[in-house]
């Protein structure tokens, strides 16, 4: 499975972006298809994730904010984020594995920058 990323981009807080993710290779309609972000210096972490029959997973610091979706039509994933903050700043991954536990996702995208003026 390749997972690419676009959707990145500079946005004044406040402002919004869509991140995509194409998944090819097979369908990922029953994977869990995840997001995560690693800003500089700091660890990665979990942002959000989907799982396969619908259920929605988010970070603290992302819920009410980010909404999560997923086409299985176009075997593509979003990731809407909305009320944007300099604290956003980061790479966004997607992942996409059969179970979708931790980080321990099988398969990554290459990334996709996200920077949030103030």
């Amino acid at each position: 499975v390749q997972l690419v990323e676009s959707g990145g981009g500079l946005v004044q807080a406040g402002g919004s972006l869509r991140l995509s993710c194409a998944a090819s290779g097979r369908t990922v309609s029953r994977y869990v298809m995840g997001w995560f972000r690693q800003a500089p210096g700091k660890e990665r972490e979990f942002v959000a994730r989907v799982t396969w029959s619908g259920g929605l997973y988010y970070a603290n610091s992302v819920k009410g904010r980010f909404t999560i979706s997923r086409d299985n039509a176009q075997n593509t994933g979003y990731l809407q984020m909305n009320s944007l903050k300099p604290e956003d700043t980061a790479v966004y991954y997607c992942a996409a594995d059969p179970i979708g536990l931790g980080d321990g996702y099988l398969y990554w995208g290459q990334g996709t920058q996200v920077t949030v003026s103030s």
